[in-house]
């Protein structure tokens, strides 16, 4: 009688079946389950950019870099664009008679265009206004008011004829009370004849009005090391909720840096963390005030 050969597998044989089932059902799973925790932070979890914030008034940082300031980390200066994280600044007002009052109006607008008018109070401001001549001349720190239809407008005299940079230093709040801090740059003309002044040297010190200001420290590109200023012997005041502002420009492009200090002074003196994005000549601008008026002090820096 011949041999008979069983239809049901023998043990071993199962149990490797099992096994190898065991083995494709645990990867199919995790690649399911891989795919599901990928789309949940994608959808579910907004960026690190929409969560970041500044809080208005804290501690010392800058302005205008599209990247960190940790120590160590190179920033790029910001201004150098008329549009940028969304927002774009529409100038209503472009060219200014030399000498003449006159007055800047523009606004903030979005990206289908409409004007924006839900701001962040930063530094007691809603809206920060440098404008310097393309030379480097000419700084103004000035803070425009916005009317109902986000249209903002600032008394405006431009000296001397040429090519004037406008910087909007601003944090827009969005609907869910994200904020986002933003600095854009436009060009303002002034026709006439132009004749472009040369930067001073560098220094660490300088004389304005009649306080002799000077600083200690030495940046460094892409390093961020701190600076600290002192005004004579005369006791500073609070401008701006800050004992001093400090507006650094690069030479050739105009890239914009806006750092602010520590909340209180350091040994009598004003100290700021500046990340400079790169080597160059800067040209550094510090607002302080003593006796209810604001100074200005101007300094050349040279960042290998």
């Amino acid at each position: 009688m011949p041999d008979q050969v069983s239809a049901a597998p023998d043990r071993s044989t199962l149990r490797l079946a099992l096994v190898v089932g065991g083995l494709v059902l645990a990867v199919l799973l995790g690649f399911g389950l891989g795919r599901m925790n990928t789309t949940g932070t994608a959808t579910g979890s907004p960026s690190l950019a929409a969560d970041h914030t500044d809080p208005p008034g804290t501690g010392p940082h800058n302005h205008g870099s599209a990247a960190s300031t940790d120590q160590g980390t190179a920033t790029e200066p910001g201004g150098l664009a008329v549009s940028s994280a969304g927002f774009t600044l529409a100038p209503l007002t472009t060219e200014f008679a030399a000498g003449r009052p006159g007055q800047l109006r523009f606004q903030v607008r979005d990206v289908q265009r409409r004007p924006v008018t839900r701001f962040a109070v930063v530094h007691d401001k809603p809206m920060h206004l440098i404008v310097v001549r393309r030379d480097l001349t000419g700084y103004q720190h000035l803070h425009p008011t916005m009317a109902a239809d986000g249209t903002w407008s600032v008394p405006l005299t431009l000296a001397q004829s040429g090519v004037w940079r406008a910087y909007a230093d601003f944090t827009v709040v969005a609907d869910n009370g994200a904020q986002t801090a933003v600095t854009l740059g436009a060009d303002l003309v002034v026709p006439g004849d132009y004749q472009p002044r040369s930067l001073p040297g560098p220094a660490t010190s300088t004389r304005v009005d009649r306080f002799t200001v000077g600083y200690q420290g030495t940046p460094q590109a892409g390093a961020t090391v701190p600076l600290t200023f002192r005004v004579g012997a005369t006791p500073l005041e609070r401008y701006l909720g800050a004992y001093g502002h400090l507006v650094a420009l690069r030479e050739g492009d105009l890239g914009y840096l806006h750092v602010h200090p520590e909340p209180e002074l350091v040994d009598g003196q004003v100290k700021f963390w500046l990340t400079t994005p790169g080597p160059g000549r800067y040209r550094l601008y510090l607002d302080f005030q003593v006796g209810s008026e604001v100074h200005t002090a101007e300094f050349t820096l040279t960042v290998p």
